[in-house]
């Protein structure tokens, strides 16, 4: 393992999701390709979330 990784059950001190600033601009990255949910349904048939409450079924 080099200076740069981390181990699997690492958890940050402060309790943040990115420790430094340099994770923030990798986190950044990766949400700006993320798919929208219209993308997974048609180019990959996958759904977003299931539906968590129905009105009808009170």
């Amino acid at each position: 393992m080099n200076k740069n990784e981390l181990p699997k059950n690492y958890v940050p001190k402060n309790g943040s999701m990115a420790p430094d600033v340099e994770d923030m601009k990798n986190l950044g990255k990766q949400m700006e390709n993320r798919r929208t949910n219209e993308e997974l349904v048609e180019e990959y048939d996958k759904y977003p979330d299931p539906i968590q409450y129905d009105e009808d079924k009170r």
